[in-house]
Order: C-alpha cells, then sequence, then structure tokens
C-alpha cells in the first residue's frame, strides 16, 4: 500500500476478499490514529510483519483500479528515477477529489444565468427583497452564469431566492458538467509549406515510439503541424495528449484547437475548480476525451487509446516541478511514449540544449522549419546602446521614437520587462533606509496601485509606511522599475494610445487572462506591455515593434543555465513582431552591447548560440554531458542544514568512486527564505548510472538518519535550478 506520507517504503494490510481487489485501487486505511486514502501498488501472500502489526484496510474505495497499470508502472518509475516517496507520487498524480476518497465518476453542477426578461430588470426596484437583488448583480456580472460555488463565495446562495427567481422567470437553471468541452467546429485548414509537409509526414509515417524535435522559429507554423498529427492520431481512433508550460498558453490554443478540431476535449491545469478538474481527468480515462491539453501534472492523466504525445515550448524550465515531487514531465512524458509505444512530439523555437544534444546523438529526429508561415517575414533584431543615455523609467529615446513611429501608423507595441510590481525597492531618500523582508533575505516589492510592500519569494504584504521606521522621515521612493511604473510613465507620454499590462498581478482572477488577451487582438490597446507570461506562445498580429527593456540580468549569473535562459527568452519575446504581413523590428536595451552572447543572437541567430553553448558544457563537464542532483536541506536555525549536508557529504564519499564529484555544502544564494535557513550539496557524475547507484544506496540512509528528522530536506534529480 502506497500512502501520502514522506516516508520511503509501502505498508502492508491485511484484505478480508482479495479477488475483490487489484493494483491501482485506492482503500482507505488506518494509520496512526488517522485513516488514509491509499492506492495499492502490489498483492502479495506473504509479508515480513507477524500477523498481529498488520491490520485490515478500512474500506475498498474503487471497484475498477482508477490508477491502470500502465500509469502505475509510470509512477513507481518515477519514484525510483526522482527518489522521492511512492506514496506521494501517486498522490501528485491524482486530483484533490480522488485523494480524499471521491468517487471517480462526472457529476454535474447546477448553473444560474440571467434570462432576457432578467438583464431587463434593475436590482434597485426590489428593495423588499434584497437577497433577489442580490443575486441579480451578481449573475448580471457573470455573462455565462454562475454555481453554488461562486455564489456560496459571495454569501449569496440561496435555494429559495434563486427559485422565486426562476419561477419570475428572470433567471434561467441548467445543468452542466464542468470540465468538459464540446466538440470543435472543424474549420478548414490552411494550406502547409514544404517543411510542415515534410514535418506531418515524418510523424505519420513512423509507427510506434519515436521522439520528434519540433525546431522551428517563432511564427513558423507548429501549431499546424500538432493540428495535422493530432488529426492523424483522430482518425485511427486514437486519443492526443498535449503539454504546455503555462496556464497562459492555454486559452489561444485551445481557441484554435476547438475552431479546427470536431473531438471533445478536456484542459487539466490549476486554475480549475476540484470538480471541473476531476472531471476532465474521468472523461481523459473513460476515452470520453480524445484531445488532452494541460500544464505539467497533466503527464499523468489515464488513457485508454493513446496515439500521439506533443510537447510545446519543450526547453520551459516550468516542466520542471520545483518542490515537492520534483519531476520534468517532459522526460515523463517521453518514458511513457516509449512504454506505450507511441510517438512524442517536442515543440520549440528555442529548444533545450539537452534536446539538441539528444538530437545530435540520434536519440531524436529533428524537424525544421526554417520560415515563418504565411506572408510573414523574421523580424530584425538590434541592439541599443543605452550607456550614458537619459532613460525615462527605463525607456531610453531611441526606443521611444521607435513607438512614436510605428504608433502613427496604426501598429501595435510590445514591451518586455521581466519585473512586475511599481518598484523592487522601497528607500528612504533621507537615511538611506531599505525595506526588506522580515523572512527572506529580500528587499520587499513596492506596489503603489494595491498601496502594498509584497515579497515575491515568500509571499508576505505588508501596508506601505507613511514614513521612514527609522529616521521618521515621509521621502520614502520607489528604486527601480516594474511594469506597474512602466505602465504608469506610457501612460503619461503616450495618453492617446490605450496601454495594456499583462502580468501576475493584472490577471490574478478566472478570466482576467482570456479578457486581456481578447483587448490585445482586438486591437482596442495600442501598446502591450508585460513580463515572461506574455512572451510565450502568443500571436500578436498587429505587433511590428518589441522592446525588450533590460537585456542585461542574466549575463553574468553564476548559474551555468542563465545564458541558456536569457537567449530563449530574447527570442521567444522577439518572435511576438512581425507574425504577419507586415515586417517586425526588435529593440533590445542593454549596456553591454558588445557582449558575446547578445551579438552571437543578433547577428547569428539561437542556433549559432546553441552550437557555443554546447561546445561550452562539453567542455567543463556540465549537462548534457553530465548528470547532476541537488540535496537541499533548510531549517530555522541556521546552522542545522550545514551540519545535516556535512554528515550526507562524508556518508556519500564512504558510498561512491573516483565518477562523483561534490560541490559544498554551501548556503544558498538566497539563504534565508520564508523565515527557513537554507543550504545545498550538488553531485555530479559523467556517469549516470554512477550517479543513481549512489543515489539509490545513499537517499534511503539519508531518510532514517536521525539528522533528517531535524530539518525539512529534498533531492533534486536533473535539477533546472541549481541556485
Amino acid at each position: 500500500m502506497a500512502l501520502p506520507c514522506p516516508l520511503y517504503r509501502v505498508f502492508d494490510y491485511r484484505l478480508a476478499q482479495p479477488g475483490r481487489i487489484a493494483p491501482g485501487s485506492r482503500v482507505r486505511v488506518p494509520f496512526g490514529r488517522r485513516n488514509l486514502v491509499g492506492v495499492v501498488v502490489e498483492l502479495s501472500p506473504d509479508t515480513e510483519l507477524p500477523p498481529a502489526q498488520i491490520r485490515p484496510l478500512s474500506e475498498l474505495l474503487d471497484a475498477q483500479p482508477v490508477v491502470p497499470p500502465d500509469l502505475l508502472a509510470l509512477l513507481r518509475w518515477a519514484a525510483g528515477y526522482y527518489h522521492h516517496p511512492i506514496g506521494e507520487v501517486l498522490a501528485q498524480a491524482l486530483p484533490a477529489l480522488l485523494r480524499q476518497g471521491r468517487p471517480a465518476r462526472i457529476e454535474q453542477t447546477r448553473h444560474w444565468q440571467l434570462s432576457a426578461a432578467g438583464r431587463a430588470v434593475d436590482p434597485a426596484d426590489l428593495a423588499r427583497a434584497p437577497r433577489q437583488a442580490a443575486l441579480l448583480s451578481v449573475l448580471a456580472r457573470c455573462p455565462e452564469g454562475a454555481d453554488r460555488d461562486r455564489l456560496q463565495r459571495e454569501g449569496l446562495y440561496r435555494r429559495d431566492s434563486l427559485r422565486a427567481l426562476v419561477d419570475k422567470g428572470w433567471v434561467e437553471e441548467r445543468l452542466e458538467t464542468p470540465g468538459l468541452d464540446t466538440p470543435g467546429a472543424g474549420a478548414a485548414a490552411p494550406s502547409l509549406n514544404p517543411a510542415q509537409a515534410d514535418a506531418v509526414q515524418a510523424v505519420a509515417e513512423h509507427a510506434g515510439f519515436g521522439c520528434f524535435l519540433l525546431d522551428g522559429v517563432t511564427g513558423s507554423g507548429k501549431t499546424e503541424v500538432y493540428i495535422r498529427a493530432i488529426e492523424q492520431a483522430l482518425a485511427a481512433g486514437r486519443q492526443t495528449l498535449l503539454l504546455v508550460p503555462e496556464i497562459g498558453l492555454t486559452p489561444q490554443l485551445m481557441q484554435r484547437l476547438r475552431a479546427r478540431l470536431a473531438a471533445p476535449m478536456v484542459i487539466l491545469h490549476s486554475g480549475l475548480s476540484e470538480r471541473e478538474r476531476l472531471n476532465a481527468w474521468v472523461a481523459a480515462r473513460d476515452g470520453a476525451a480524445r484531445i488532452v491539453v494541460g500544464t505539467r501534472s497533466a503527464v499523468f492523466t489515464p488513457l485508454p487509446a493513446p496515439g500521439l504525445f506533443i510537447v510545446d515550448e519543450e526547453h520551459d524550465p516550468s516542466l520542471k516541478q520545483q518542490d515537492g515531487f520534483r519531476y520534468s514531465a517532459r522526460d515523463l512524458l517521453i518514458w511513457r511514449a516509449r512504454q506505450q509505444d507511441v510517438p512524442v512530439l517536442l515543440g520549440s523555437a528555442t529548444p533545450s540544449l539537452e534536446s539538441l544534444y539528444n538530437a545530435d546523438q540520434g536519440r531524436y529526429q529533428r524537424l525544421h522549419l526554417p520560415n515563418r508561415a504565411g506572408a510573414a517575414s523574421a523580424p530584425e533584431l538590434k541592439l541599443l546602446d543605452i550607456r550614458g543615455q537619459p532613460l525615462r523609467e527605463g525607456l531610453a529615446e531611441p526606443l521611444l521614437g521607435a513607438m512614436r513611429r510605428h504608433l502613427a501608423r496604426g501598429e501595435q507595441v510590445l514591451l518586455f520587462l521581466n519585473r512586475r510590481g511599481f518598484a523592487p525597492t522601497l528607500i528612504c531618500h533621507e537615511c538611506g533606509w531599505v525595506a526588506t523582508c522580515r523572512r527572506c533575505d529580500s528587499h520587499l516589492t513596492l506596489h503603489q496601485r494595491r498601496g502594498r510592500l509584497h515579497c515575491h519569494h515568500c509571499d508576505a504584504s505588508q501596508e506601505v509606511p507613511v514614513q521612514c521606521p527609522e529616521c521618521g522621515s515621509p521621502d520614502l521612493r520607489g528604486l527601480g522599475y516594474g511594469t506597474e511604473r512602466i505602465e504608469q510613465t506610457l501612460q503619461q507620454l503616450f495618453p492617446d494610445h490605450p496601454c495594456l499590462r499583462i502580468d501576475r498581478d493584472s490577471t490574478r482572477r478566472k478570466g482576467q487572462l482570456e479578457a486581456l488577451l481578447e483587448q490585445a487582438h482586438s486591437g482596442a490597446a495600442r501598446i502591450l506591455l508585460g513580463t515572461q507570461m506574455l512572451a510565450k506562445g502568443h500571436h500578436f498580429p498587429g505587433v511590428t515593434l518589441v522592446g525588450i527593456l533590460e537585456a542585461d540580468q542574466r549575463l553574468f549569473s553564476s548559474d551555468f543555465r542563465a545564458s541558456e535562459r536569457l537567449a530563449q527568452l530574447i527570442v521567444q519575446v522577439a518572435g511576438r513582431a512581425g507574425r504577419a504581413e507586415r515586417p517586425g523590428t526588435v529593440l533590445i536595451q542593454t549596456h553591454h552591447p558588445d557582449h558575446p552572447l547578445l551579438r552571437r543572437l543578433v547577428t547569428e541567430g539561437y542556433a549559432a548560440f546553441a552550437a557555443a553553448a554546447l561546445a561550452e558544457r562539453r567542455d567543463t563537464g556540465l549537462p548534457p554531458y553530465a548528470s547532476l542532483a541537488l540535496l537541499r536541506a533548510e531549517a530555522t536555525d541556521r546552522e542545522a542544514p550545514r551540519e545535516f549536508l556535512e554528515q550526507a557529504h562524508a556518508l556519500a564519499l564512504q558510498q561512491s568512486g573516483p565518477e562523483i564529484e561534490f560541490w559544498g555544502p554551501v548556503p544558498a544564494p538566497m539563504e534565508k527564505r520564508a523565515g527557513r535557513y537554507r543550504a545545498q550539496l550538488l553531485v555530479q557524475s559523467a556517469a549516470r548510472a554512477a550517479l543513481h547507484r549512489l543515489l539509490d544506496a545513499w537517499i534511503p540512509v539519508l531518510a532514517e538518519s536521525p539528522a533528517a528528522r531535524r530539518i525539512r530536506w529534498s533531492v533534486d534529480v536533473d535539477p533546472v535550478d541549481t541556485f
């Protein structure tokens, strides 16, 4: 039995009727003083425990296993490869309602929506029925209707009031199935260019497992290749699983899929309600959903008839879980594809160095889309040397002049700054006091619109002080700039051109991102300003000028992946320009216009950068030419993490040979975070097998050590963030 607890073991329980249960079934069992929902991983007639110590299970929850054999095999392998407790791995793979023991079935919910007659009613006229008036006001703000959860959040769910409004004909009540999408329209397909046609044919002609790296410049029509490959899977009666790195990429992608594919599809991501997520999961498991689109955890979706797996933006670090069960969704999907004999398509305009290396080694088949689709041409990239130039809140005059010219022609402009908030620092102009987080080694970010100081690391928040807590001066100033400050400046400089800010702060509520993207596509906003979530995958045909305000942030990082991330980000942001018939221009503001990375990107492109970066990785023995594991520890006591890691290091030296290298223990770059002190030990080997032999022997001993009980610790295999 695998139980949701941080222990590297399974547990034995007694079955009253062995024939009624199978691996993958959920059961409720006594565990200490609690009852837990676990998953059966194996049936055995034998046990090492004496009979008196084996407790009976409390309840069998499933007539049929909720975790099918192929998915159970994937999860057991993942628990071993990433050295994480199997019970937590299985819990991560299941929707929250299944973890709670709820039935694995689709349930409908009631929705209420204003009728035409109800929209004509003024709630102010219902003074004698205040609850009905309040309900009408809420429903007026919800054009698509509201369910019970929404009304309860507003404190307005009253069955009698709703019934009265339905009886008056002002409100319509209907049953809906949250999480399920209706089949698309099956719109006509555009013609393919030769490179797209070759890519589609290569996937179609390949029988069984094969890994394809679809390497196409931004705007080259990778999504059209996905759609054609999905059509082939549908024609063969098979399902498709398509992973995207972030929720922000799903609205536009789903819109295109719905328009083209006349097949039921579901979406899976953290923005769904628990019921929506379970309904979508069950629809995929039962085969009702033929297309599944989701973020990282959708890799664990059961599919009875898999025919095609796709990873969009395969280079994106968001595909790697950064806490708890630290898995790579891309790598697990490739393993799953091999086990289920299914082709997998990895798409990116800026492939990861690991994927390029695998293509060079012949493990992946590379499909190249060298040109933009249709009449679009590649954007022109230019470096703007801003050394010594006056800046208007980070905006140099050459960039402002280019904005005026493009806006005067009725075109759109996109500005990129990967820093939200008004200013990254609040400082006292009188004495130099700086607002810092009490729980982190970090400054607090000023969010002026909300009047709050916010820590972007631990989420702590407080009101902006009216005076300096050190000297009492009221002269407190925001130092530096974020998207909120740039937005304010743009509104002053370009009052006749609406500016739209898209970042995590402006898209917190459900539906906000979709609404903002619709404004961007409609042309209602002339200036688009955003962080990384605006830079990836979106198609803005009206944008002809892109400005990257700070290209220098990662040029001098000690993280060996920083240059790769910076190159990918610049190319991805640049790719938003000139995606229709009008040419695009990209202006990159920098204090280092002669830096080799920037020069190579601008003059030779991403492929040349990647080749040089791979050669550098080879010479220094870094991934993909080596394998890494990172042991992290944290505690409220500053010395405890270091002491634990020193003991772990000493133990590992006894269990390893010369093929293993250790770096550390050292404090984490941000040593204090969320009130806890952090340290880390990096383990490296040119031989992946040797690294895992060490981990197989080392981690179970660490887990049982007394020191491990006094701190929090984790192991991250194939870390994408080593700092």
